[in-house]
């Protein structure tokens, strides 16, 4: 094997790996139940709720409980079903959330990777499959 391949082969795995593990809250049990129906998911100190429908995306931000500033802030995403990709870019829709509307390819199994820009914030990456 040559280097390029060994490195490629290393990256995977260190994906598959930082995937596959559990994500855990700051030494506390609490549970990250979705307060919009849809699918929770916390990086670093925010909650993320994913709501996916066919004709609207609203992903929901929260910080320590609280809905957390959006303005100025945006996401991009990436809805893969099965072969079909489709982007989508998330603007401030109130407080707390970031909303696109069209028409979206989205049902049980659907993987969505998001990056969440707010001001004063690196880039989130948050991941999602959708229920």
């Amino acid at each position: 094997m040559n280097h390029a391949t060994t490195r490629a082969a290393l990256a995977a795995l260190a994906l598959a790996l930082g995937s596959a593990l559990p994500a855990y809250a700051h030494g506390d049990n609490h549970a990250h139940t979705p307060q919009h129906g849809g699918v929770v998911t916390e990086v670093g100190d925010m909650e993320y709720e994913l709501v996916a429908r066919p004709d609207r995306i609203t992903l929901y931000l929260r910080a320590h409980g609280q809905l957390a500033k959006t303005d100025g802030a945006s996401a991009r995403l990436t809805l893969l079903s099965g072969s079909d990709k489709t982007e989508a870019t998330l603007a401030p829709s109130g407080a707390g959330t970031l909303e696109a509307k069209g028409a979206f390819k989205v049902s049980p199994g659907t993987k969505v990777v998001a990056l969440v820009m707010l001001p004063s914030r690196k880039v989130a990456n948050v991941r999602f499959a959708v229920k």
